[in-house]
């Protein structure tokens, strides 16, 4: 019997916080994507804002990761999220 292919998840839209990264992160996400943030730091401050932003994004994902005792994207599991 052949193994399933998997395919790759890509989230796209949402994402404003570290938070959301890892959750989406948690939940299977290869990658997301962050283009009203960026666009808000590039009307606020051009090149400078987009810098903060997404600065601001890594340092919050970090944090996020340090307080759910992450140390390692790869130890980023579904465990991490709580189903009702």
């Amino acid at each position: 019997m052949q193994s399933a292919a998997r395919s790759k998840v890509y989230v796209d839209g949402g994402i404003r916080r570290g938070t959301d990264v890892l959750k989406a992160t948690a939940c299977g996400a290869h990658a997301v994507f962050i283009g009203r943030p960026v666009l808000w730091g590039l009307a606020c401050g051009a090149e400078a804002g987009v810098s903060y932003v997404l600065e601001m994004l890594r340092q919050e994902f970090d944090l996020a990761m340090a307080l759910s005792g992450c140390p390692t994207l790869s130890s980023i599991t579904r465990d991490l999220i709580r189903r009702s």
